[in-house]
Parts: C-alpha cells; structure tokens; sequence
C-alpha cells in the first residue's frame, strides 16, 4: 500500500546498514523526476534521490515495465545515463519473462538487493484501481515470474506500492497486489516453500 514515496526512506535505513543496493523495480514510470509543483520529494521522484544519495548500487537496477505518454523526447535518459537497465513494457508483450529474469539474477548476484513493485506495472485491465494507469502493461503471470525469478537472490527487503482503493470498485487490484506480497515473502531469504 502507500505510494512510492514511502520507497525512499526503506532504501535510506536499508543502504545504511548494507551499503548500496540492487533494485528490481517493477513499474509503468522509472519514478526519477527531479521536481513537482515545486517539490522534489513526491512519489514520482524517489529512485532519482536514492541516486543522489548513493542508496543505490546503479549498474544492479532494472526497471521493468516502463511506458506512458512523456513530456520528454526520451525519458528514460537520465535511468541510462546511471547505468539502469530500463526494460520497456513492450519488450515484455506477448512473452514468457523467464529468460529476462535469468539475466537479471546474473546481474543482481549474491550482494544484497530491493524488489520495489508498483502496482501500475501491471495493465490496468488486471489492476484498474491505482492512480496513474498506463495501458498496455505487464500480465499477472508476468508480475510472478519476475517475482519468482527473484527467489534465491539475497533480498533485503521489499514493498509494493500504489494500490488506491478509492479506484478500485471490484476489489480486483487489492486482491492481486495480496497475491504478490505474497509471492514476494515466498522469495525471500530463509523462506521455506513446497
């Protein structure tokens, strides 16, 4: 629940104790705009303050599910430019995301990282009830193999963000953002599962 300003201060008391992390980032925005009305600390801004303040180990971040209208001609600029690999829904369409998953646990490795899992990754259809939908998201079944594909890598910790009950009349993106916090306690170190 909450959204994804309440990422910043976990990755603050996690960087504190571990040093720089990895970031699984599952969403339709990279969430590093630098201001909003005047602010710089707002739910579109964290992982560029996280950058600022060295909370992030910048070449294990990938962002998954990236898309939406921009006011830039390339908005994913400053991701690249801090060595994210930003991996754009439509990369993702019509496939199995298995074999990414296989790169990404070689590139995170054994040091510690952050599954961050906004819920307008997914497609509205499957997640109506957030505040910013983009259409032409990722599927649930998409959302648990990155999960899934994440089991066995040392996770410190994890959220999922951005679910507004307000806009969610059939309870469905609830009960699917339920589901995988459920997933992602399945992932992490130590759990035991069948």
């Amino acid at each position: 629940g909450g959204e994804h300003t309440i990422t910043y201060p976990i990755l603050q008391a996690l960087a504190a104790k571990h040093g720089p992390v990895g970031l699984v980032h599952v969403d339709a925005h990279t969430d590093t705009g630098d201001t909003a009305l005047g602010e710089r600390i707002y739910h579109g801004s964290p992982f560029r303050r996280c950058v600022e303040e060295g909370l992030l180990d910048c070449g294990r971040v990938v962002q998954i599910g990236i898309r939406g209208s921009s006011y830039d001609p390339d908005p994913n600029k400053y991701c690249r430019e801090q060595g994210f690999r930003v991996v754009l829904a439509e990369e993702c369409w019509m496939k199995s995301l298995a074999p990414l998953m296989r790169e990404v646990r070689a590139q995170m490795g054994d040091r510690p990282m952050y599954i961050s899992f906004d819920i307008d990754g997914l497609d509205p259809a499957y997640a109506p009830g957030t505040g910013t939908p983009e259409v032409a998201g990722l599927t649930p079944a998409q959302a648990l193999e990155i999960i899934r594909g994440c089991k066995g890598l040392n996770i410190v910790g994890c959220d999922l963000v951005e679910v507004a009950p307000m806009y969610d009349v059939s309870g469905n993106t609830a009960l699917l953002g339920a589901n995988l916090l459920f997933e992602m306690l399945c992932v992490l170190p130590g759990v035991k599962t069948l």
